[in-house]
C-alpha cells in the first residue's frame, strides 16, 4: 500500500457568513494567480453563476474552482454564507484539508461564522483566518481578533486549531498582508499561506477506487454528474464501476463515461485521476449524493456526515384556481412530483414526501429563504403551484413532551430601534441572552427564539429599523414548546367575483384597508386582493365600475388617484399566508386566496373548527 502526500495538490474550502466577501475573494485570487488572460472580460463576481445568485447576491450552491500556484494547483470551493443553505456547507467540508475563514472587519464573528467553523472543527479541519474588508471606516480589527479567538475557544478547539495564521485583508481591492504595517500590494500572502499551512492531502494510489459524492447535478450531454473528492486509488475513462449506500447496499453498476477535473472556472476533460483530486464524473444514472462510487472489488463504503433535519415544511401542490393554466406550461401533478424528487436527490437538505390525501408534496428545509429559492426557481422554469403557510416540524421527547426547533438570532440594530425590536421578538416568545455595543454604533441583541415565531418576521425587521438593521438567524436545537405565538391580526379582503379590477372599485376599497393588486388584474371569488383594517376577513366586490350618467362632471371628479398597492414578494407572500390561505405562483404571478374559494364552503369549515374546539 502506497500512501504518500500529493505534494502538488492543495484542497480548501472558503467559508463565511453571508456578504462578508468570499466570492469576490475568489475573483481577485483567479485574477492574480492568472487564471485569466489581461484582456478577458470577466463578469464580477464570477463564481456565483445561478440568476438568483446574481440578482440576490448571495451564494446559494456551493462551487469548485482551482488555481495554479508556483507548483501547486490549488482546488478552491466557494460555500454559501446563509444558514438556510447549510448542507450545502456541510457536505463539502469533507473534500476540503483545510478552510479559509473569513470574517468581517467591522462586523466580526456572526451566527454562520459560528455554524461554518463548528463544522470545520469537528472535521479537525485548521482554518487560516482572513479579517477581510479591513479598510472599512468603521472596522475594528483587534476587537474582532479577540472575538474570533473566543469563538474558537468556546466550540472546544484543540491546541493546533487554536495556533491559526492571521492575515488582513481587502478582497475587492485585491491585497493581504500579515502585518497591517506592510505595503498593500496582492493577495499572494493567501496563496503562499494556503501551501505552508494547509496539509496535502493523503493519497493511497494502489488502494481501491472510492469516491463520496457530495455535490450532483444534471447535463444535457453527460446525464448525471456526480462531484466528489477520490479517497484512494486512481480512475481512468472506462473504468468498471459500482455505487454504494451508507448501508453496503448496491445500488447499480457502470463505466466511467466521462472525468472532469477543475482548471480555473472551467471543467476540463482528462482521461485519469488520482486519489486526492477533487473531481466530476459521468457514467451512473441512479447514484446521488453521499453514496460511494468505487471498484466492483470495493467491500465498504465511505463514511458519509449526518446532515442537520430540516426544521420547517410547506405544501406544494397543482394550482386549482380560475386562472390555472394560463400563464405557466408546467401544471400537472406528476411533472411537480417528478421536479421536486430531483431537487431533494441533489439537495440533501431539501426532504419530499407525500401528503395523505395525495394531491400534495409536503417539501421540508432550513428556512423560509432556501424554499422560496427553490419555490422561485420553479415559477422560472415554467412552473405553476399552490403553496400553503410554512410551518415548523415538530418533535416528541422519550417522555412523550412536544418539542419544537429553536433558531439562535443576532439583531445590530441602531439604538433607536432597539426598543421596539425588542418588543417584537418577545412577544414571538424569544428570550433575550445578550445586549451589547456593536460597530458603528449599533447594538447588537441575541435571542433564543422559536422557529415559528421567525416566520415572516425580516420584513417587520427592515420596517422597524428603516432597513437599517441587520438580522442573521442560525439553528440553535430542540426545546419544549413555547406555547401559542400570535399570529397575522389583521383579516383580508377577498373578491366576490371574478373579473378584472376596476380602479374606480379599488378606490372604494381603500378605506377598508391597504391593497395588494393594481387596477387590471385578473382576480377571481376567493381571491384575496388587500388587507382589512379590522381583525375579520371582508368580501368585497373590486370589479364595480363608476355608474355612468348624462350630468357633467368636473375632471378633478373623474380622476381616480390610488394609493401605491403594497404587492407582497414571494418570500413575503410566504410568510404572509394564513392556515386557511395558500399562495398561487405561476410564471408571471404571485396571487394570495383562501383555499377554499367558495364563501359557502368557508362558513361551513368555520363551524366545524368552532364545534372542534369547543
Amino acid at each position: 500500500m502506497k500512501i504518500r502526500a500529493m505534494t502538488q495538490l492543495r484542497n480548501i474550502a472558503i467559508i463565511a457568513h453571508v456578504d462578508h466577501g468570499k466570492t469576490t475573494l475568489i475573483d481577485q485570487m483567479l485574477r492574480q494567480a492568472g487564471t485569466f488572460r489581461a484582456n478577458q472580460s470577466v463578469a464580477e463576481r464570477v463564481m456565483d453563476s445561478n440568476d438568483l445568485e446574481k440578482e440576490r447576491g448571495i451564494t446559494i450552491l456551493a462551487k469548485c474552482t482551482s488555481i495554479q500556484w508556483q507548483d501547486t494547483r490549488i482546488n478552491i470551493i466557494d460555500t454559501p454564507g446563509h444558514a438556510d443553505f447549510g448542507g450545502e456547507v456541510e457536505r463539502i467540508l469533507g473534500m476540503v484539508d483545510g478552510v479559509l475563514l473569513l470574517v468581517d472587519a467591522a462586523e466580526g464573528p456572526m451566527p454562520q461564522t459560528k455554524f461554518v467553523l463548528m463544522k470545520a472543527l469537528a472535521l479537525g479541519l485548521r482554518p487560516i483566518v482572513v479579517i477581510n474588508k479591513v479598510d472599512r471606516p468603521d472596522a475594528r480589527v483587534d476587537e474582532v481578533l479577540n472575538e474570533v479567538f473566543d469563538l474558537f475557544v468556546a466550540l472546544d478547539a484543540n491546541d493546533a486549531q487554536l495556533d491559526f495564521p492571521v492575515l488582513y485583508a481587502s478582497g475587492r481591492n485585491g491585497w493581504a498582508v500579515k502585518d497591517l504595517g506592510e505595503e498593500r500590494k496582492t493577495l499572494h500572502v493567501i496563496m503562499d499561506e494556503i501551501l505552508r499551512y494547509v496539509e496535502p492531502p493523503d493519497a493511497d494510489t494502489d488502494a481501491q477506487f472510492a469516491l463520496l459524492v457530495t455535490m450532483i447535478e444534471s447535463d444535457p450531454f453527460l446525464g448525471r454528474v456526480l462531484t466528489g473528492k477520490v479517497e484512494s486509488g486512481t480512475v481512468q475513462v472506462g473504468t468498471p464501476v459500482k455505487a454504494m449506500r451508507l448501508d453496503g447496499s448496491i445500488i447499480e453498476q457502470g463505466r466511467i463515461t466521462k472525468i472532469l477535473a477543475f482548471r480555473g472556472i472551467e471543467r476540463t476533460a482528462v482521461n485519469e485521476a488520482e486519489a486526492g483530486d477533487i473531481i466530476s464524473i459521468a457514467g451512473l444514472t441512479d447514484a446521488t449524493v453521499a453514496d460511494t462510487v468505487g471498484a466492483l472489488e470495493l467491500v465498504h463504503p465511505l463514511a458519509a456526515n449526518p446532515i442537520d433535519p430540516p426544521t420547517m415544511a410547506i405544501t406544494i401542490g397543482v394550482n386549482d384556481s380560475p386562472l390555472a393554466g394560463t400563464e405557466g406550461s408546467k401544471v400537472t401533478s406528476r411533472m411537480i412530483r417528478d421536479r421536486l424528487f430531483k431537487e431533494a436527490e441533489g439537495n440533501v437538505a431539501i426532504r419530499v414526501k407525500d401528503t395523505e390525501n395525495g394531491d400534495a408534496l409536503e417539501v421540508g428545509g432550513r428556512g423560509e429563504l432556501q424554499l422560496g429559492v427553490l419555490i422561485e426557481t420553479m415559477r422560472r422554469e415554467g412552473f405553476e403551484l399552490s403553496v400553503s403557510r410554512p410551518r415548523v416540524l415538530f418533535q416528541r421527547d422519550e417522555a412523550g413532551q412536544l418539542l419544537e426547533p429553536i433558531e439562535e438570532v443576532q439583531a445590530d440594530v441602531d439604538e433607536e430601534f432597539s426598543g421596539i425590536v425588542v418588543e417584537k421578538l418577545s412577544q414571538r416568545k424569544g428570550v433575550m441572552s445578550e445586549m451589547r455595543p456593536s460597530s458603528g454604533g449599533k447594538l447588537r441583541l441575541k435571542f433564543l427564539i422559536p422557529s415559528r415565531g421567525m416566520i415572516g418576521y425580516q420584513g417587520e425587521f427592515l420596517t422597524d429599523t428603516r432597513g437599517s438593521g441587520v438580522l442573521s438567524r442560525l439553528f440553535h436545537g430542540y426545546a419544549p414548546y413555547k406555547g401559542d405565538i400570535a399570529g397575522r391580526r389583521n383579516g383580508v379582503l377577498i373578491s366576490n367575483s371574478n373579473g378584472v379590477a376596476v380602479a374606480y372599485a379599488l378606490w372604494n376599497l381603500e378605506e377598508r384597508g391597504f391593497l395588494i393588486i393594481n387596477p387590471g388584474d385578473k382576480v377571481y371569488e376567493g381571491m384575496i386582493i388587500g388587507q382589512h383594517s379590522r381583525d375579520n376577513d371582508l368580501e368585497v366586490n373590486p370589479l364595480k365600475a363608476k355608474q355612468l350618467t348624462n350630468i357633467r362632471t368636473t375632471s378633478k371628479d373623474e380622476a381616480v388617484r390610488l394609493t401605491p398597492p403594497r404587492v407582497p414578494t414571494l418570500e413575503q407572500a410566504i410568510a404572509y399566508i394564513e392556515e386557511d390561505e395558500l399562495m398561487e405562483v405561476t410564471p408571471k404571478s404571485i396571487r394570495l386566496r383562501k383555499k377554499l374559494l367558495d364563501p359557502n364552503e368557508r362558513k361551513r369549515a368555520e363551524r366545524a373548527r368552532e364545534s372542534a374546539s369547543a
